[in-house]
């Protein structure tokens, strides 16, 4: 049955067109809203590197390079950010994209109900057209980390005419300014974005159309490549990298990613928060303490990810030598268990997005937490929809990943701040809320560091608010005939200067 649905997806797919200009990506699962104020999901953050360019983006080298952005200037000790925009911009509608344009994109990840990207550029106080092509960002203080935001989400301008229209729509029929211009998205089954002939960088792109096609299953991904069905992959599984590697009409690029797998716990987000797990950092320090991440990784993963404690990978400068996982300690973890007075085994439901890596990766969890006393119930679910299902409070624990930012405050800041939008747990920490305002205030890496490594004796070895995993590694596999792709770590596929030959 499994070679009959598998051979039937690949017949689909191959039934579409295939040719020098038409590009075709495996995801791995279905973005979110593709409205950049709105979105959450990695996969979509791909889907908008083709269709919404940014103020800034990041090299390979992990530099802070300008997009929209001709140029920039920091004035008045470092609290007032002035921006030159690249001339005669225009958007996908034939709006033009000037000064005004960038005040209305940032003032509405700014000020729209369930914005995603206010966090991310809260320090902002005011925004100030000088001219067409100049803007005066100011902010309240000095803020480390406040031009890498803008490489991301928080930094895509959007059409105001577009954004206007459609109001909370936009994400059905976003209009940007990136190299593609949206054409039509079926949910669970393809995005179709074409090329935008006024695009500003448009001699560095060489093909007509990009279809994002969501295939949740790996083999499937692998099989349609190998087929000819897609030209491009944005991950394959570790234990697939040897096949790839034996077929000489594909290539593979693999780099270290900037994020981190984990789980995190509701503490406070409404009745589900009321558990055991929920409110008593022993329970959730045992269950820790019943995981063993090395084995999982070989398990699931061939050993080819890096077991971790914290959210800032080996090759960051900010990382934290001796902040390492605690040994697996059964014995321990069940004291844990006696001390918090909990009956055993204890029920705890985990939501683990539905793709099969990671539901193996749930299955083993399952089985090395019930050694504990544990008796865990693994919920899966389409991955846009747990989203949705976490931010609603509906979870106990959530195996669920961060794709990672070049600056640290992205993989820390939105997830333990308690007032910041991707803190689904609602975990709440005065003396955390003040070290993560204090890391984005400070300059010296060594410093900033330090406030980190405090940070994480609270959050992590004291409250508990959620058990970090291991830092996977970017595996993107595409047919041989393609070239020019420039592999970054942040993961993002850019369509700028590849080839179909």
């Amino acid at each position: 049955m499994l070679k009959k649905t598998l051979l039937a997806t690949v017949l689909a797919l191959s039934a579409g067109v295939a040719d020098a200009q038409n590009l075709r990506i495996g995801l791995r699962e279905d973005p979110d809203i593709l409205d950049p104020t709105l979105a959450r999901t990695f996969v979509g953050r791909i889907v908008f590197s083709a269709l919404c360019d940014k103020l800034f983006d990041i090299n390979e080298r992990l530099e802070i390079v300008p997009q929209l952005a001709e140029s920039h200037r920091w004035e008045d000790n470092n609290r007032t950010l002035r921006l030159t925009i690249r001339p005669n911009l225009r958007f996908h509608d034939g709006e033009v994209l000037d000064a005004e344009a960038v005040r209305y994109s940032l003032n509405r990840h700014l000020t729209m109900q369930g914005s995603f990207r206010r966090a991310e550029i809260s320090v902002i106080e005011s925004i100030e057209v000088v001219d067409a092509r100049t803007v005066l960002i100011k902010l309240r203080e000095a803020s480390s980390p406040f031009l890498s935001q803008l490489t991301d989400r928080a930094g895509m301008i959007v059409s105001p005419r577009a954004a206007e229209t459609l109001g909370r729509n936009f994400g059905t029929r976003p209009v940007c300014a990136g190299p593609f211009r949206f054409t039509e998205r079926v949910a669970q089954d393809r995005i179709v974005l074409d090329r935008f002939d006024g695009y500003w960088n448009a001699q560095n792109i060489h093909v007509n159309r990009v279809t994002f096609l969501p295939i949740p299953d790996s083999t499937v991904r692998l099989a349609n490549l190998q087929s000819g069905a897609l030209e491009m992959v944005q991950t394959i599984d570790p234990d697939d990298v040897p096949a790839v590697r034996r077929n000489n009409r594909l290539r593979i690029s693999m780099s270290d990613e900037l994020g981190f797998q984990s789980i995190q716990f509701n503490v406070a987000n409404g009745a589900r928060a009321q558990s055991p797990i929920g409110q008593d950092a022993r329970v959730r320090q045992a269950f820790e303490l019943s995981l063993d991440r090395t084995a999982i990784n070989q398990v699931v993963y061939e050993g080819m990810f890096t077991p971790t404690a914290q959210p800032f990978p080996p090759a960051s400068p900010f990382h934290l030598r001796d902040f390492r996982p605690e040994p697996r300690n059964i014995e321990r973890a069940r004291a844990l268990l006696r001390e918090a007075g909990v009956r055993t085994p204890l029920q705890v439901d985990l939501t683990v997005p539905n793709n099969p890596d990671l539901r193996q990766v749930g299955e083993v969890i399952q089985a090395m937490a019930r050694e504990a006393g544990f008796d865990v119930r693994l919920n899966a679910m389409e991955f846009a929809s747990s989203l949705q299902a976490a931010t609603r409070g509906e979870f106990e624990a959530y195996l669920i990943a961060w794709s990672g930012r070049a600056d640290p405050d992205g993989n820390i800041y939105t997830f333990l701040n308690s007032r910041a939008p991707n803190n689904d747990g609602r975990y709440s920490n005065p003396d955390v809320d003040r070290l993560l305002d204090a890391a984005r205030l400070e300059s010296d890496v060594a410093k900033r560091r330090d406030i980190y490594a405090r940070i994480m004796e609270i959050a992590v070895r004291q409250d508990r608010a959620r058990i970090y995993l291991w830092h996977r590694r970017n595996i993107v596999a595409h047919t041989a005939r393609l070239t020019g792709f420039v592999p970054v770590a942040d993961g993002l596929i850019r369509i700028q200067g590849i080839r179909l030959n």
